[in-house]
């Protein structure tokens, strides 16, 4: 789900949908928007999961503040993907702990 219209920023520029992998499997997004936000479009709302007690997050503070939304991006762990643009082709993968599960 995302906003068609806001009460005062109005609506958003077009872009372009783009496909990225996650986890694995392949889904689409709006160019330039932040990871977080396309992932959450695709139902995706688990981001990482915590080292020591394996308990899953996802985004919280939504501005790069906090940790929670970090995942595993083309290769790269502790990513913020409430921040971060998608891109056409970007890896996106879980995170455990401190990296992406091993396959």
């Amino acid at each position: 789900m995302r906003i068609t219209e806001h009460p005062i920023l109005g609506k958003p520029a077009e872009k372009r949908t783009i496909e990225f992998s996650y986890d694995g499997k392949t889904i689409t997004g709006l160019e330039g928007e932040p990871i977080a936000m396309a992932l959450e479009a695709a139902g995706v709302l688990i981001h990482r999961y915590t080292k020591k007690h394996h308990q899953p997050r996802g985004v919280f503070c939504a501005i790069g503040r906090c940790t929670d939304c970090v995942m595993v991006v083309n290769g790269q762990p502790n990513v913020r993907t409430c921040i971060t643009p998608l891109e056409a082709g970007m890896k996106v993968q879980t995170q455990y702990g401190l990296r992406a599960k091993e396959q």
